[in-house]
């Protein structure tokens, strides 16, 4: 989790960008939209939340690697941590 006020106002800010563009898909989907533009709502939502998440992973191994942990153990977190980003 970002915990510098600048790059927590990023990661907010970039969750309400999400936000607003479920919501436009929301929207497109009551309306009937065709499937094309759903599609590419559907796309642009997922490489939104991937980039978020991929920021939050990066943030996440900064500080993991800074703490004074023993290596195994960092190792293994860190294994976990990416195996179920990649699920």
């Amino acid at each position: 989790m970002p915990h510098a006020p600048e790059d927590k106002r990023k990661a907010l800010a970039r969750v309400r960008r999400i936000r607003g563009q479920a919501e436009a898909l929301e929207r497109a989907l009551e309306a009937g939209a065709d499937c094309a533009p759903v599609l590419q709502q559907l796309a642009a939502i997922r490489g939104a939340v991937n980039g978020l998440m991929s920021e939050i992973l990066e943030s996440h191994i900064r500080e993991a690697l800074a703490a004074d942990r023993p290596a195994g153990e960092l190792a293994q977190d860190l294994t976990a941590l990416v195996r179920s980003y990649l699920r």
